[in-house]
């Protein structure tokens, strides 16, 4: 039969395609459950970094870098 096309394809085929995509849709979904960011338990911390005075970062020509 000829299978070049979805149309004209047969059973077999069509078979086919639906294990190679539950397949890949399996790895995709087992890499994303692998790849969490973050420690566990869910408890995420963060570092507060706080806003000082504002500091002169260079002077050229009477113009101030901030």
């Amino acid at each position: 039969m000829n299978n070049s096309s979805m149309l004209t394809a047969d059973r077999g085929t069509h078979v086919k395609i639906v294990v190679v995509s539950v397949i890949c849709a399996t790895i995709v979904a087992g890499i994303g459950i692998a790849a969490r960011v973050g420690p566990a338990h869910g408890r995420v911390e963060a570092t507060v970094i706080r806003v000082g005075k504002p500091v002169t970062a260079a002077i050229r020509d009477n113009t101030s870098i901030r």
